[in-house]
């Protein structure tokens, strides 16, 4: 019988055009701007896109660029290891509406878990007010 992780499915509404917020998120460059507390810097190597995170370096990368608001992409925290991040960018009559899931990994404790959702909601505040404040200021 297969087996299902528990997920938490999180949204936040951004008053920004839905091409605007999809090509900010999309483009890995901007990840410190909107999730400063995982990923503290990102380099583009041989080996792809290198995070510094406060556990270390890692690997992600992005599923290719879409017409459809897909944006998952996929955290290495060691080699041989991929955790998966579905997200996706929808319009929501003239902005955006952005869903971003969360799934606890096996051996994960409720506390982490919770943690990890409260710092995903986090990101996602901060990833509305740099998108909001930069279109105030244009």
């Amino acid at each position: 019988m297969a087996t299902i992780s528990t997920s938490r499915t999180l949204s936040v509404s951004i008053n920004c055009h839905p091409s605007k917020v999809y090509g900010f998120v999309s483009n890995p460059e901007n990840l410190p701007n909107w999730a400063p507390a995982f990923c503290k810097s990102i380099k583009k190597s041989n080996a792809g896109w290198i995070m510094d995170t406060p556990q270390g370096p890692m690997k992600v990368r992005f599923v290719e660029k879409n017409d459809l608001g897909v944006v998952d992409h996929y955290v290495s925290p060691a080699p041989g290891l991929e955790v998966y991040v579905p997200m996706r960018v929808l319009p929501n009559r003239s902005g955006s509406e952005v869903i971003f899931t969360v799934f606890r990994l096996p051996e994960m404790s409720d506390e982490k878990y919770a943690e990890d959702i409260g710092l995903v909601e986090r990101d996602l505040r901060t990833l509305k007010n740099v998108l909001e404040n930069d279109l105030s200021q244009a």
